[in-house]
């Protein structure tokens, strides 16, 4: 019994140390509409190029909200949508005046919608320092995940999708040291989905609009 307990109290333990621990979803929150999504796109002068990226990561992280809710889960498929469609809302900023677009990006949803729910996925979408929950995170992981398997415009593995970021931007070992550590984060993030869905999502296209 004490070994059980100490267990619990161990699995507690990490579950406190994750971002959003019984993050209070409230259902007043607005949750931008695609086409709301497409008008901050141009607010924020969001290149076509990551307009064309972020439609990819919106379809595959939204696939898996779907999924999820036919497995029982209580997600909200229209805030992954959202989130996922803004992402990368700051690029265009930080293109020109430098800056980390996750953070940057998080703050501008925050404040265009409310949401922080929403606003969440954007702020951790590139650095995730906490477990692997599934369960408690779904839509920040799920971001991260839609946006490690979308190079460009197009849907890849996680394999390709690294070694592409490791020739375009592996300009020193420290560099290539954490998109690195980023891959193994990705790998971990699928096989959870991977578990939690019942599906595998090893090199899945995601070109159908349903898993099986």
């Amino acid at each position: 019994m004490r070994s059980q307990s100490n267990s619990q109290q161990t699995q507690c333990a990490k579950r406190k140390s994750l971002p959003f621990h019984h993050f209070p979803v409230n259902p007043k929150w607005h949750i931008p509409s695609n086409a709301e999504c497409n008008a901050l796109w141009d607010k924020y002068d969001m290149p076509e190029h990551i307009r064309a990226h972020s439609e990819q990561v919106a379809h595959i992280a939204t696939t898996l909200g779907k999924v999820a809710v036919r497995r029982g889960l209580k997600i909200s498929v229209e805030s992954i949508t959202a989130s996922a469609l803004l992402h990368d809302i700051a690029k265009a900023y930080t293109i020109e005046y430098g800056g980390d677009h996750a953070w940057i990006g998080g703050s501008i949803v925050l404040s265009e919608t409310g949401n922080p729910y929403v606003a969440q996925g954007v702020l951790h979408h590139v650095h995730w320092d906490w477990p692997v929950d599934s369960d408690l995170c779904f839509l920040p992981l799920a971001i991260i995940y839609a946006d490690k398997r979308v190079m460009h415009d197009c849907v890849v593995s996680l394999d390709e999708r690294f070694e592409d970021l490791v020739v375009r931007y592996g300009k020193s070992d420290k560099i290539i040291e954490n998109i690195m550590k980023a891959k193994v984060l990705a790998k971990k993030i699928e096989q959870a989905f991977s578990e939690q869905l019942g599906i595998s999502l090893h090199e899945h296209s995601f070109n159908r609009g349903r898993l099986v």
